[in-house]
Protein backbone atom coordinates (compact mmCIF):
# COMPACT_ATOMS: atom_id res chain seq x y z
CA UNK A 1 0.00 0.00 0.00
CA UNK A 2 1.29 3.13 -1.12
CA UNK A 3 1.40 5.98 1.78
CA UNK A 4 2.01 9.93 1.71
CA UNK A 5 3.25 11.25 4.70
CA UNK A 6 3.62 15.02 6.14
CA UNK A 7 5.69 15.91 8.85
CA UNK A 8 5.62 19.38 9.67
CA UNK A 9 6.32 21.96 7.69
CA UNK A 10 8.76 20.31 6.61
CA UNK A 11 9.31 16.92 3.88
CA UNK A 12 6.82 15.32 1.77
CA UNK A 13 7.98 11.66 2.12
CA UNK A 14 6.77 8.76 -0.24
CA UNK A 15 6.93 5.26 0.44
CA UNK A 16 5.64 1.66 0.64
CA UNK A 17 3.83 0.33 3.58
CA UNK A 18 4.49 -3.25 4.05
CA UNK A 19 3.26 -4.43 7.04
CA UNK A 20 4.74 -3.18 10.15
CA UNK A 21 7.15 -1.91 7.87
CA UNK A 22 7.30 0.91 5.87
CA UNK A 23 10.40 1.23 2.90
CA UNK A 24 11.36 5.01 1.56
CA UNK A 25 11.27 5.70 -2.12
CA UNK A 26 12.00 9.35 -2.70
CA UNK A 27 11.75 12.24 -0.56
CA UNK A 28 9.94 14.82 -2.19
CA UNK A 29 10.67 18.76 -1.08
CA UNK A 30 7.46 20.66 -0.36
CA UNK A 31 6.48 22.46 3.12
CA UNK A 32 3.64 21.98 4.31
CA UNK A 33 1.61 23.48 7.55
CA UNK A 34 -0.26 19.79 8.43
CA UNK A 35 1.00 17.98 11.25
CA UNK A 36 0.76 14.23 11.66
CA UNK A 37 -1.33 14.05 8.87
CA UNK A 38 -1.15 9.94 7.20
CA UNK A 39 -3.70 9.41 4.40
CA UNK A 40 -3.96 6.88 2.05
CA UNK A 41 -2.82 7.78 -1.30
CA UNK A 42 -5.55 5.94 -3.79
CA UNK A 43 -5.27 5.73 -7.94
CA UNK A 44 -8.22 8.38 -8.27
CA UNK A 45 -7.27 11.08 -5.55
CA UNK A 46 -10.32 13.14 -4.51
CA UNK A 47 -10.86 16.73 -6.73
CA UNK A 48 -8.94 19.23 -4.95
CA UNK A 49 -12.47 21.24 -4.69
CA UNK A 50 -13.84 18.84 -2.34
CA UNK A 51 -11.29 18.58 -0.03
CA UNK A 52 -8.54 21.60 -0.57
CA UNK A 53 -5.30 20.59 0.79
CA UNK A 54 -2.29 23.13 1.29
CA UNK A 55 0.00 20.13 0.14
CA UNK A 56 -1.69 19.62 -3.31
CA UNK A 57 -1.29 23.07 -4.32
CA UNK A 58 2.30 23.62 -3.29
CA UNK A 59 3.81 20.58 -4.19
CA UNK A 60 4.13 18.61 -7.44
CA UNK A 61 4.34 15.48 -6.72
CA UNK A 62 2.44 13.07 -8.52
CA UNK A 63 2.52 9.23 -6.82
CA UNK A 64 2.06 7.28 -10.45
CA UNK A 65 4.97 9.43 -12.06
CA UNK A 66 7.61 7.22 -11.77
CA UNK A 67 10.82 8.14 -9.52
CA UNK A 68 14.39 8.97 -10.91
CA UNK A 69 16.18 8.27 -7.97
CA UNK A 70 17.15 5.13 -6.60
CA UNK A 71 18.44 3.55 -3.40
CA UNK A 72 21.85 4.77 -3.96
CA UNK A 73 21.00 8.51 -3.67
CA UNK A 74 19.75 7.71 -0.57
CA UNK A 75 22.61 6.10 0.49
CA UNK A 76 24.72 8.80 -0.49
CA UNK A 77 22.95 11.32 1.08
CA UNK A 78 22.89 9.62 4.19
CA UNK A 79 26.61 9.59 3.85
CA UNK A 80 27.02 13.42 3.33
CA UNK A 81 24.74 13.69 6.34
CA UNK A 82 26.58 11.44 8.65
CA UNK A 83 30.40 13.59 7.63
CA UNK A 84 28.28 16.83 8.41
CA UNK A 85 27.43 15.50 11.64
CA UNK A 86 30.76 14.46 12.74
CA UNK A 87 32.24 17.80 11.04
CA UNK A 88 30.15 19.57 13.71
CA UNK A 89 30.64 17.32 16.44
CA UNK A 90 35.06 18.03 16.44
CA UNK A 91 34.08 21.62 16.27
CA UNK A 92 32.26 22.11 18.87
CA UNK A 93 34.61 19.06 20.74
CA UNK A 94 37.30 21.72 20.08
CA UNK A 95 35.52 24.91 20.70
CA UNK A 96 34.07 23.68 24.23
CA UNK A 97 36.20 20.85 25.83
CA UNK A 98 39.59 21.23 23.94
CA UNK A 99 42.58 23.13 26.36
CA UNK A 100 43.89 25.04 23.51
CA UNK A 101 40.53 26.20 22.29
CA UNK A 102 39.56 26.65 18.60
CA UNK A 103 42.32 27.65 16.30
CA UNK A 104 39.90 28.86 13.86
CA UNK A 105 38.83 31.86 16.58
CA UNK A 106 41.86 31.87 18.48
CA UNK A 107 45.80 32.50 18.39
CA UNK A 108 48.24 29.94 18.37
CA UNK A 109 48.77 28.67 21.63
CA UNK A 110 52.20 29.69 23.55
CA UNK A 111 53.56 29.73 27.03
CA UNK A 112 51.37 32.11 29.30
CA UNK A 113 53.85 33.68 31.97
CA UNK A 114 52.49 36.73 34.61
CA UNK A 115 55.36 38.95 35.28
CA UNK A 116 56.62 40.39 38.44
CA UNK A 117 58.89 42.97 39.85
CA UNK A 118 62.19 41.65 41.07
CA UNK A 119 65.84 43.51 41.48
CA UNK A 120 69.08 41.75 40.12
CA UNK A 121 71.43 41.13 42.45
CA UNK A 122 74.89 39.46 40.90
CA UNK A 123 77.04 38.09 44.01
CA UNK A 124 80.03 39.65 42.65
CA UNK A 125 83.21 41.51 44.33
CA UNK A 126 83.69 44.46 42.45
CA UNK A 127 87.16 45.36 42.83
CA UNK A 128 88.13 41.83 42.42
CA UNK A 129 86.17 41.97 38.89
CA UNK A 130 87.89 44.75 37.99
CA UNK A 131 91.12 43.24 38.83
CA UNK A 132 90.24 40.12 36.51
CA UNK A 133 88.87 42.40 34.15
CA UNK A 134 91.91 44.42 33.18
CA UNK A 135 94.56 41.86 33.58
CA UNK A 136 92.23 38.39 31.72
CA UNK A 137 95.43 36.98 30.44
CA UNK A 138 96.66 36.58 34.15
CA UNK A 139 93.11 36.05 35.72
CA UNK A 140 92.54 33.51 33.06
CA UNK A 141 90.20 31.51 35.59
CA UNK A 142 89.04 33.93 37.46
CA UNK A 143 87.70 35.00 34.00
CA UNK A 144 86.24 31.88 33.34
CA UNK A 145 84.60 31.38 36.64
CA UNK A 146 83.20 35.78 36.23
CA UNK A 147 81.27 34.68 33.21
CA UNK A 148 79.83 31.17 34.86
CA UNK A 149 78.59 33.36 37.86
CA UNK A 150 77.61 36.73 35.81
CA UNK A 151 75.31 34.74 33.37
CA UNK A 152 74.09 32.28 36.15
CA UNK A 153 72.68 35.59 38.03
CA UNK A 154 71.20 36.76 34.73
CA UNK A 155 69.23 33.64 34.41
CA UNK A 156 67.85 33.38 37.75
CA UNK A 157 67.12 37.33 37.37
CA UNK A 158 65.00 36.19 34.11
CA UNK A 159 63.38 33.22 36.26
CA UNK A 160 62.34 35.32 38.99
CA UNK A 161 60.91 38.02 36.68
CA UNK A 162 58.72 35.28 34.70
CA UNK A 163 57.95 33.94 37.86
CA UNK A 164 59.11 30.53 37.12
CA UNK A 165 58.06 27.73 39.31
CA UNK A 166 61.06 26.01 41.56
CA UNK A 167 60.85 23.29 39.57
CA UNK A 168 62.12 24.78 36.39
CA UNK A 169 64.65 27.19 38.44
CA UNK A 170 66.57 23.98 39.45
CA UNK A 171 67.40 23.51 36.15
CA UNK A 172 68.82 26.69 35.04
CA UNK A 173 72.23 25.79 36.15
CA UNK A 174 72.31 22.48 34.71
CA UNK A 175 71.01 23.84 31.43
CA UNK A 176 73.30 26.86 31.41
CA UNK A 177 76.67 23.97 31.66
CA UNK A 178 75.71 22.76 28.65
CA UNK A 179 76.11 25.87 26.84
CA UNK A 180 79.16 27.07 29.15
CA UNK A 181 82.20 25.46 27.70
CA UNK A 182 81.92 27.58 24.16
CA UNK A 183 80.80 30.09 25.91
CA UNK A 184 83.94 31.13 28.00
CA UNK A 185 86.13 30.04 24.92
CA UNK A 186 83.55 32.93 22.99
CA UNK A 187 84.14 35.35 25.50
CA UNK A 188 87.37 35.22 26.54
CA UNK A 189 89.00 35.04 23.31
CA UNK A 190 86.83 38.26 21.74
CA UNK A 191 87.32 40.25 25.07
CA UNK A 192 91.19 39.32 24.74
CA UNK A 193 91.43 40.69 21.10
CA UNK A 194 89.40 43.77 21.99
CA UNK A 195 91.86 44.56 25.19
CA UNK A 196 95.42 44.87 24.30
CA UNK A 197 97.07 43.75 27.76
CA UNK A 198 100.38 45.09 26.77
CA UNK A 199 99.25 48.80 27.10
CA UNK A 200 98.01 48.54 31.18
CA UNK A 201 100.55 51.33 31.61
CA UNK A 202 99.73 53.64 29.01
CA UNK A 203 96.15 53.13 29.91
CA UNK A 204 96.32 53.76 33.81
CA UNK A 205 98.28 57.12 32.82
CA UNK A 206 95.27 58.49 31.09
CA UNK A 207 92.68 57.00 34.16
CA UNK A 208 90.93 54.61 31.63
CA UNK A 209 92.45 51.24 32.38
CA UNK A 210 89.59 49.59 34.57
CA UNK A 211 86.71 51.69 32.71
CA UNK A 212 88.05 50.64 29.27
CA UNK A 213 87.82 47.27 30.67
CA UNK A 214 84.15 47.68 31.75
CA UNK A 215 83.36 48.86 28.19
CA UNK A 216 84.65 46.09 26.48
CA UNK A 217 83.39 43.35 28.59
CA UNK A 218 80.32 45.20 28.31
CA UNK A 219 80.40 45.09 24.51
CA UNK A 220 81.12 41.49 24.40
CA UNK A 221 78.64 40.15 27.08
CA UNK A 222 75.92 41.81 25.00
CA UNK A 223 77.16 39.56 21.55
CA UNK A 224 76.20 36.60 23.46
CA UNK A 225 73.97 37.17 26.40
CA UNK A 226 70.02 36.98 23.99
CA UNK A 227 71.63 34.21 22.74
CA UNK A 228 71.75 32.03 25.69
CA UNK A 229 69.02 33.49 27.42
CA UNK A 230 66.61 32.94 24.86
CA UNK A 231 67.71 29.64 24.22
CA UNK A 232 67.70 28.55 27.61
CA UNK A 233 64.12 29.85 28.49
CA UNK A 234 62.53 28.74 25.48
CA UNK A 235 64.09 24.97 26.21
CA UNK A 236 62.65 25.01 29.75
CA UNK A 237 59.50 26.55 29.03
CA UNK A 238 58.86 24.22 25.17
CA UNK A 239 57.67 27.39 23.76
CA UNK A 240 56.76 26.43 20.66
CA UNK A 241 58.61 28.73 17.79
CA UNK A 242 60.13 30.53 20.98
CA UNK A 243 56.86 32.46 21.48
CA UNK A 244 55.62 33.53 24.97
CA UNK A 245 52.01 34.91 26.07
CA UNK A 246 53.08 37.68 28.73
CA UNK A 247 51.39 39.88 31.06
CA UNK A 248 52.01 41.93 34.43
CA UNK A 249 53.82 44.78 35.20
CA UNK A 250 57.19 45.89 33.01
CA UNK A 251 56.56 43.18 30.24
CA UNK A 252 59.46 42.24 28.57
CA UNK A 253 61.20 40.02 26.49
CA UNK A 254 63.72 37.47 28.26
CA UNK A 255 66.14 38.96 26.37
CA UNK A 256 65.27 42.48 27.40
CA UNK A 257 65.02 41.93 30.96
CA UNK A 258 68.86 40.26 31.22
CA UNK A 259 70.57 43.33 28.80
CA UNK A 260 67.96 46.41 30.27
CA UNK A 261 67.67 44.76 34.05
CA UNK A 262 70.94 42.82 34.68
CA UNK A 263 74.18 43.71 32.34
CA UNK A 264 73.60 47.63 31.73
CA UNK A 265 72.78 48.07 35.98
CA UNK A 266 76.19 45.98 36.41
CA UNK A 267 78.33 47.43 34.09
CA UNK A 268 77.29 51.04 35.57
CA UNK A 269 78.10 50.08 39.18
CA UNK A 270 81.79 49.04 37.61
CA UNK A 271 81.84 51.98 35.61
CA UNK A 272 81.79 53.96 38.95
CA UNK A 273 84.08 51.83 41.07
CA UNK A 274 86.23 52.21 37.94
CA UNK A 275 86.26 55.82 38.18
CA UNK A 276 87.57 55.78 41.29
CA UNK A 277 90.59 53.07 40.98
CA UNK A 278 91.76 54.59 37.56
CA UNK A 279 91.85 58.14 39.37
CA UNK A 280 93.92 56.07 42.27
CA UNK A 281 96.09 54.33 40.03
CA UNK A 282 96.93 57.43 37.86
CA UNK A 283 98.35 59.17 40.94
CA UNK A 284 99.99 56.63 42.30
CA UNK A 285 101.69 55.63 39.33
CA UNK A 286 105.64 55.94 39.12
CA UNK A 287 105.97 57.97 42.42
CA UNK A 288 109.34 56.75 42.68
CA UNK A 289 111.61 54.98 39.93
CA UNK A 290 111.05 51.52 39.31
CA UNK A 291 114.30 49.78 38.44
CA UNK A 292 114.32 46.21 37.34
CA UNK A 293 116.45 43.77 35.27
CA UNK A 294 114.83 42.42 31.83
CA UNK A 295 115.65 40.38 29.04
CA UNK A 296 114.13 41.39 25.73
CA UNK A 297 114.66 40.75 21.73
CA UNK A 298 113.61 43.23 19.69
CA UNK A 299 112.86 42.26 16.31
CA UNK A 300 110.43 44.65 14.61
CA UNK A 301 110.66 48.03 14.37
CA UNK A 302 107.25 50.59 13.12
CA UNK A 303 107.13 53.94 13.00
CA UNK A 304 104.27 56.32 11.85
CA UNK A 305 102.24 59.65 12.16
CA UNK A 306 98.77 60.28 13.16
CA UNK A 307 96.38 63.31 13.41
CA UNK A 308 93.11 64.33 14.87
CA UNK A 309 90.90 66.86 14.73
CA UNK A 310 88.12 67.58 16.66
CA UNK A 311 85.86 70.35 16.70
CA UNK A 312 84.08 71.24 19.99
CA UNK A 313 80.11 73.39 19.71
CA UNK A 314 78.15 74.98 21.73
CA UNK A 315 74.53 75.27 20.47
CA UNK A 316 71.69 77.23 21.08
CA UNK A 317 68.13 76.18 20.32
CA UNK A 318 69.93 74.19 17.62
CA UNK A 319 72.24 76.52 16.63
CA UNK A 320 76.16 76.71 16.97
CA UNK A 321 77.20 80.05 18.52
CA UNK A 322 80.78 79.32 19.37
CA UNK A 323 83.04 76.66 18.38
CA UNK A 324 86.53 75.50 19.16
CA UNK A 325 88.93 73.73 17.21
CA UNK A 326 91.66 71.45 18.02
CA UNK A 327 94.52 69.30 15.68
CA UNK A 328 96.98 67.00 17.30
CA UNK A 329 99.34 65.50 15.48
CA UNK A 330 101.96 62.69 16.97
CA UNK A 331 104.81 60.28 15.93
CA UNK A 332 104.68 56.54 16.90
CA UNK A 333 107.47 54.16 17.57
CA UNK A 334 106.57 50.48 18.03
CA UNK A 335 109.05 47.80 19.07
CA UNK A 336 107.81 43.69 18.95
CA UNK A 337 109.76 41.31 20.10
CA UNK A 338 109.93 38.93 22.60
CA UNK A 339 110.75 38.86 26.38
CA UNK A 340 112.58 36.66 27.44
CA UNK A 341 112.91 36.84 30.81
CA UNK A 342 109.39 35.19 30.80
CA UNK A 343 109.96 31.78 28.59
CA UNK A 344 113.27 30.28 26.70
CA UNK A 345 114.51 26.96 26.41
CA UNK A 346 117.05 25.63 24.35
CA UNK A 347 116.85 21.73 23.92
CA UNK A 348 119.38 19.53 21.28
CA UNK A 349 118.60 16.24 19.65
CA UNK A 350 121.57 13.99 19.05
CA UNK A 351 119.72 12.01 16.85
CA UNK A 352 118.64 15.03 14.46
CA UNK A 353 121.03 16.83 15.17
CA UNK A 354 119.18 20.11 15.67
CA UNK A 355 119.61 22.33 18.34
CA UNK A 356 116.07 24.01 19.61
CA UNK A 357 115.42 27.21 20.61
CA UNK A 358 111.43 27.83 22.18
CA UNK A 359 110.97 31.56 21.94
CA UNK A 360 107.59 32.85 24.05
CA UNK A 361 104.72 34.54 21.45
CA UNK A 362 105.41 37.91 20.38
CA UNK A 363 104.51 41.07 21.95
CA UNK A 364 104.60 45.07 21.72
CA UNK A 365 108.04 45.39 23.80
CA UNK A 366 107.33 49.07 23.93
CA UNK A 367 105.78 51.97 22.36
CA UNK A 368 106.33 55.74 22.24
CA UNK A 369 104.43 58.70 21.21
CA UNK A 370 105.20 61.69 20.89
CA UNK A 371 101.97 64.07 20.40
CA UNK A 372 101.84 68.01 19.52
CA UNK A 373 99.21 70.38 18.84
CA UNK A 374 99.48 72.01 15.76
CA UNK A 375 96.26 74.07 15.96
CA UNK A 376 93.94 75.42 18.81
CA UNK A 377 91.53 77.74 18.40
CA UNK A 378 89.61 78.61 21.67
CA UNK A 379 85.60 79.92 21.36
CA UNK A 380 83.73 82.54 23.62
CA UNK A 381 81.92 79.46 24.85
CA UNK A 382 83.20 76.39 24.18
CA UNK A 383 86.02 75.87 25.81
CA UNK A 384 88.44 73.06 26.45
CA UNK A 385 89.22 71.13 29.49
CA UNK A 386 92.36 68.94 30.08
CA UNK A 387 90.52 65.68 29.98
CA UNK A 388 89.43 66.54 26.17
CA UNK A 389 92.96 67.03 25.46
CA UNK A 390 94.07 63.97 27.39
CA UNK A 391 90.77 61.99 25.65
CA UNK A 392 92.47 63.48 22.36
CA UNK A 393 96.18 62.27 23.32
CA UNK A 394 94.47 58.57 24.37
CA UNK A 395 92.49 58.23 21.23
CA UNK A 396 95.72 59.01 18.86
CA UNK A 397 97.78 56.28 21.03
CA UNK A 398 94.93 53.39 20.44
CA UNK A 399 94.86 54.05 16.78
CA UNK A 400 98.93 53.61 16.51
CA UNK A 401 98.45 50.18 18.50
CA UNK A 402 95.64 49.29 16.43
CA UNK A 403 96.81 50.12 13.04
CA UNK A 404 99.96 48.41 14.28
CA UNK A 405 98.30 44.55 15.44
CA UNK A 406 95.50 44.91 12.76
CA UNK A 407 97.19 46.60 9.75
CA UNK A 408 100.58 46.39 9.86
CA UNK A 409 100.71 42.71 11.43
CA UNK A 410 103.60 44.21 13.88
CA UNK A 411 103.63 40.82 15.51
CA UNK A 412 103.96 38.45 12.87
CA UNK A 413 106.52 40.31 11.06
CA UNK A 414 108.65 40.07 14.67
CA UNK A 415 107.60 36.35 14.53
CA UNK A 416 109.07 36.03 11.01
CA UNK A 417 112.19 37.86 11.66
CA UNK A 418 113.04 35.86 14.89
CA UNK A 419 114.60 32.98 12.83
CA UNK A 420 117.35 35.60 11.26
CA UNK A 421 117.85 36.73 14.60
CA UNK A 422 118.58 33.72 16.29
CA UNK A 423 120.70 32.02 13.57
CA UNK A 424 122.78 35.52 13.83
CA UNK A 425 123.43 35.13 17.48
CA UNK A 426 123.72 31.82 17.99
CA UNK A 427 124.35 29.95 14.52
CA UNK A 428 128.03 30.25 14.89
CA UNK A 429 128.26 29.29 18.61
CA UNK A 430 126.19 26.21 16.88
CA UNK A 431 128.45 25.84 13.66
CA UNK A 432 131.50 25.50 16.62
CA UNK A 433 129.89 22.42 18.32
CA UNK A 434 129.71 21.09 15.24
CA UNK A 435 129.14 21.83 11.30
CA UNK A 436 126.59 19.28 10.88
CA UNK A 437 124.23 20.65 13.86
CA UNK A 438 121.33 22.85 12.84
CA UNK A 439 119.18 25.54 14.91
CA UNK A 440 115.70 25.17 14.45
CA UNK A 441 113.26 28.21 16.46
CA UNK A 442 110.31 27.02 17.66
CA UNK A 443 107.20 29.36 19.59
CA UNK A 444 105.81 28.70 22.44
CA UNK A 445 101.75 27.51 22.21
CA UNK A 446 99.86 29.85 24.37
CA UNK A 447 98.28 26.71 25.97
CA UNK A 448 100.85 25.17 28.30
CA UNK A 449 101.39 21.32 27.57
CA UNK A 450 102.68 19.29 30.36
CA UNK A 451 106.26 17.92 30.19
CA UNK A 452 107.88 14.41 30.17
CA UNK A 453 109.51 12.98 33.25
CA UNK A 454 113.09 13.40 30.88
CA UNK A 455 112.48 17.23 30.20
CA UNK A 456 111.65 17.60 33.99
CA UNK A 457 114.70 15.60 35.05
CA UNK A 458 117.06 17.14 32.37
CA UNK A 459 115.80 20.63 33.98
CA UNK A 460 116.80 19.25 37.68
CA UNK A 461 112.81 19.00 38.71
CA UNK A 462 111.36 15.97 40.20
CA UNK A 463 107.64 17.18 38.79
CA UNK A 464 106.49 17.89 41.89
CA UNK A 465 105.78 21.25 43.02
CA UNK A 466 108.18 22.93 45.03
CA UNK A 467 106.89 23.41 48.99
CA UNK A 468 105.91 26.98 50.37
CA UNK A 469 107.82 28.41 52.73
CA UNK A 470 106.77 27.83 56.68
CA UNK A 471 106.19 31.60 57.05
CA UNK A 472 104.21 31.86 53.72
CA UNK A 473 100.55 32.88 54.45
CA UNK A 474 97.74 30.54 53.84
CA UNK A 475 95.65 31.14 50.83
CA UNK A 476 91.79 32.33 51.95
CA UNK A 477 89.20 30.15 51.15
CA UNK A 478 86.64 31.00 48.88
CA UNK A 479 84.33 29.97 45.73
CA UNK A 480 87.84 30.67 43.36
CA UNK A 481 86.48 33.66 41.78
CA UNK A 482 88.01 36.65 43.66
CA UNK A 483 92.11 36.14 42.65
CA UNK A 484 94.36 35.63 44.94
Amino acid sequence: MRVTQVTGCGLLVTGYRLGKFRVLRSIKSGFFCNFGLTQPATRNPQPATRNPQPATRMSTHQPDAPSNEGGGSIFGKQLVLLALITIGGILLYKMFFSEGGLNLFQSPQGVQLTYIPSDFQPNLDEEATLRVLSNPEQYKKEFDDLVYNFNLSLLYHVANRMALPDSLKRRLEPEYKNHHEYLKKLYYNDFVALKDTTASMYETWYNDNSNQAVKLFNEVAGKYTCFFVTQIMATLLKAEGGRLMAKGKDVETPCGIALREGLQPMVNRLQKRAEIIDFSASRGLLKEKVRKGIAELATYELRSRLGIDKTLQYKLLGFSISETDIRVEAISVIKAGFKLDQYFDVTFSPKKGVIYVTLPPPTILSHEVYPRVDKLDVGFLAGITEKDMNERFNELRREFRQDAIENEHVLDKAKSRADSVMQLILGPVVKSVNRNYKLQVRFQNNTETALSEDELRRRGEDGQAPKPPVDAPKPKKGNGFIPQ
